[in-house]
């Protein structure tokens, strides 16, 4: 069996005798002499890379991305019965500790300290003797209603390290319930629950249902002290309504780790977008665990066994 690996970051897994491994340029499509490959692994491939292959890999059986949202690899074209599997799991606190980072920031008010900085000004207003919970701002995790959308490993890692900073944690899934000792609601009873929230993490898949998700409607039930942040998939949030609500003082502030278009084009009106942070989608890019991941799948694939993340189509 031919297995194909990135080149995008350094894989070493385990390999069963009679698999020969072969490293490709991720950043271009797989060279016409590895089209015969049983397997590959992706990470870093652009769509229309993958898509350019996806229909003249006839051997194909199995593709691995390393991505904890399979959408690209979807997308791409590869034919139904080649098995997708997902990273999901590699991301969980690389994710989690950016997600973290960014609440903090619009929490503490580290974008208002950075601008202040850059004018060379003492901030007074942002440090000294402050109230723990001043009227119509949220300066402190501590009491905080935070609301995390899409509520899966990654919102569940991230859970516990809001409520020890003293926040109230709820999430929001497709399905009521309780997980890893948080409630979730359900999604019918989000526009509630956006009503009630101070701090909305959104870590949602890229879907055709969840195509700006965070619309206007919903813009319009939080808060307006209320701080959102995107670490999930750029095409969640209508960005233009975003934009409004942040200029128009309907929303406290938000920041974003991912966009609709990638890289973020220079003339997006997010740039200038007051109280918004952007991060250029560098929350994951550091999968944890692919080894394991890709030696685990590998090994089913070739015993019959069952495999991890099987992404359904």
């Amino acid at each position: 069996m031919k297995l194909l690996l990135p080149d995008s970051l350094p894989l070493d897994p385990a390999l069963p005798d009679g698999v020969d491994a072969v490293v490709y340029d991720a950043a271009a499509p797989v060279p016409d002499e590895h089209l015969d490959a049983e397997a590959l692994v992706v990470w870093g491939s652009s769509g229309d890379d993958l898509a350019a292959v996806a229909g003249r890999m006839p051997r194909l059986r199995w593709v691995q991305t390393l991505a904890a949202g399979p959408d690209v690899v979807l997308a791409a074209g590869f034919p139904d019965d080649v098995v997708i599997t997902a990273g999901i799991g590699l991301h969980d606190r690389p994710v989690t500790e950016h997600a973290l980072a960014l609440v903090l920031a619009l929490v503490r008010r580290l974008p208002a300290a950075g601008r202040a900085q850059a004018e060379h000004r003492w901030a007074r207003e942002l440090g000294g003797v402050q109230p723990l919970h001043p009227p119509g701002r949220v300066t402190t995790l501590l009491g905080a209603r935070v609301l995390i959308w899409g509520f899966g490993n990654i919102g569940q890692t991230l859970a516990p390290f809001l409520q020890q900073l003293g926040a109230q944690v709820r999430g929001v899934a497709r399905r009521a319930g309780e997980r890893s000792g948080f409630p979730v609601v359900a999604e019918e009873q989000l526009a509630a629950e956006l009503a009630e929230t101070d701090v909305l993490v959104m870590i949602l898949p890229a879907t055709a249902a969840t195509t700006n998700a965070l619309d206007v409607r919903r813009l319009a039930a939080l808060p307006p002290h209320a701080q959102v942040v995107n670490v999930g998939r750029g095409s969640t949030v209508d960005e233009e309504a975003l934009v409004e609500a942040l200029t128009g003082g309907r929303l406290a502030g938000a920041a974003l780790d991912v966009t609709a278009v990638e890289p973020l084009p220079a003339d997006s009106p997010l740039w200038d977008a007051p109280n918004l942070l952007l991060t250029p989608h560098a929350a994951g890019g550091r999968p944890v665990g692919a080894d394991d991941l890709i030696a685990h799948n590998l090994a089913a694939l070739l015993d019959g066994g069952e495999l991890t993340n099987v992404v359904p189509r």
